[in-house]
C-alpha cells in the first residue's frame, strides 16, 4: 500500500570454494531497499547471510527493479529481482463504502454493519481501527487479524450522538489506508412530564369546586400542548387554552377543578395530546362528593330582666309561617350565643329564645330569626 512497507527475506549462500566480499548493494529504484546488511562483509564457503527487501511504493501501479551486489567473485556483481505494486487500500472493500445514520435523537443510539472483503490475492493484515466524529464507535471488530483473499469480515458502526447537529467522522484501518466515511445528525425532541403522576381531591361539598394544580415540563426542546380533553365533566381544566407551547427548560402550570354532582367516590383522566413522542400524556384524577353540612349560629342581645342565670333556644320549621316551635338545647345555655349543626339543606328555620332567672322563671320568645339552608 502507499506509504506502507512491505518486507520479505533473501538468503544470500556462497556455494563456491572461496571466501567471498560484498562490497557494496545498490538500486535504481528507491521502492525498494535493502535491510539488515552491513558492508562490507565476508562470506565463507558454505555459509550463508539473512537480509531483508522491503518494497515502500510511492506510486500505485507494478514496479520492478535488480538489487546488484559489488563482490570479489570472478563476474564482480550478481542481482537478484524485487517487484511489487502499489495500491491506495490494499484491495481491502468495504460495503457499503459509506455509512449515512440520517436522523437520531439525542439519547439514543443506531446501528449500522459494514462488511470488509479481501479482494486481492494476498493475505491482508488489520491491525488498528481508529474512529473520528463525535458519538461514532465500532463494536464486533477484533483487531489485529489477518484477512485472507476473497475473506470478509463484519462489524458494526454504533452513532449514539450526545449534542443536537450534523456530525461527520470516519472509521479509518490505520495499517490499510482505508477511510470509510460517517454522517448523522443528532436531533432534540422534546419530553413532556406531568407533576404531581395524579390529582387527588379527597372530599368535596355537592356543587362545590376543589382545585388542584398540575404542572408540565419540557425537556430537550419546546414542546407544544395542542388539546387536553376529560372523560369525566366533574374535572375540567380551569381557564386554558390551547395551543400552548413550553419552551425547553420551562414549565406550565394548569388548575384542574373537581365539581362533584353526587355522593361518592369519582374518578376520571385527563388526556393531553402534544408535540412529545409520548403524546398523549394522561393525567388521573379522583375525588368524593359529600353531601354538605351546615351549622347556623345565633347570637343575641342579653337580656335586661334581674338575676338571668341562662337562656332556653328554639327552633321551628317554617312553611309559609313559622311552625311549633321545640327547644333545641338540653340545658340551660349560659350564654348569648348558640350554634345549630343539626340542620337539613333546603329547609327554611324559624330561631327565638328566652330567658331564665334564678327562680326558673322563663320570658317570652325574643323577635324571631328565619334563616333559609341551601
Amino acid at each position: 500500500m502507499i506509504g506502507q512497507s512491505e518486507t520479505l527475506p533473501i538468503v544470500l549462500t556462497n556455494t563456491g570454494s572461496s571466501t567471498v566480499t560484498v562490497n557494496g548493494v545498490s538500486s535504481s529504484l528507491a521502492a525498494f531497499s535493502v535491510e539488515g546488511l552491513y558492508m562490507p562483509f565476508s562470506l565463507e564457503p558454505g555459509k550463508s547471510v539473512t537480509f531483508s527487501v522491503a518494497f515502500t511504493p510511492t506510486a500505485t501501479g507494478w514496479q520492478g527493479e535488480a538489487i546488484t551486489f559489488n563482490s570479489t567473485v570472478s563476474s564482480k556483481t550478481f542481482c537478484t529481482g524485487a517487484a511489487g505494486t502499489g495500491v491506495t487500500n490494499e484491495y481491502l472493500t468495504p460495503s457499503p463504502s459509506s455509512l449515512s445514520f440520517g436522523n437520531v435523537s439525542v439519547g439514543s443510539t443506531s446501528t449500522l454493519p459494514i462488511t470488509l472483503t479481501n479482494s486481492g490475492t494476498y493475505y491482508i493484515e488489520l491491525t488498528q481501527e481508529q474512529t473520528s466524529g463525535s458519538g461514532f464507535s465500532v463494536s464486533g471488530l477484533s483487531l489485529p487479524m489477518f484477512l485472507a483473499p476473497k475473506q470478509s469480515v463484519k462489524f458494526n458502526v454504533v452513532f449514539a450522538p450526545q449534542l443536537a447537529g450534523a456530525v461527520t467522522g470516519d472509521v479509518d484501518l490505520t495499517s490499510t489506508g482505508l477511510s470509510i466515511p460517517l454522517t448523522g445528525t443528532g436531533t432534540s425532541t422534546g419530553q413532556l412530564t406531568m407533576s404531581p403522576s395524579a390529582l387527588s381531591y379527597g372530599n368535596v361539598d355537592i356543587g362545590q369546586t376543589g382545585t388542584q394544580t398540575v404542572t408540565m415540563n419540557a425537556t430537550g426542546a419546546s414542546v407544544t400542548i395542542n388539546s387536553a380533553s376529560s372523560n369525566n365533566a366533574e374535572f375540567a381544566l380551569d381557564g386554558a387554552s390551547f395551543p400552548i407551547t413550553i419552551p425547553a427548560g420551562q414549565s406550565a402550570s394548569f388548575n384542574v377543578g373537581f365539581t362533584p354532582k353526587n355522593t361518592g367516590t369519582q374518578s376520571g383522566t385527563l388526556t393531553f395530546s402534544s408535540t412529545a413522542p409520548n403524546s398523549p400524556e394522561v393525567e388521573s384524577a379522583s375525588g368524593v362528593g359529600v353531601q354538605p353540612t351546615y351549622s347556623v349560629g345565633l347570637s343575641w342581645n342579653a337580656s335586661d330582666s334581674q338575676n338571668v342565670t341562662g337562656y332556653n333556644i328554639y327552633r321551628a320549621v317554617y312553611a309559609n309561617s313559622c311552625g311549633a316551635y321545640a327547644k333545641l338545647n338540653s340545658i340551660l345555655n349560659p350564654g348569648t350565643s348558640y350554634a345549630d349543626a343539626a340542620v337539613t339543606p333546603g329547609v327554611t328555620y324559624c330561631y327565638a329564645t328566652t330567658a331564665v332567672n334564678s327562680s326558673n322563671q322563663e320570658s317570652t320568645y325574643s323577635n324571631q330569626a328565619q334563616i333559609a339552608i341551601p
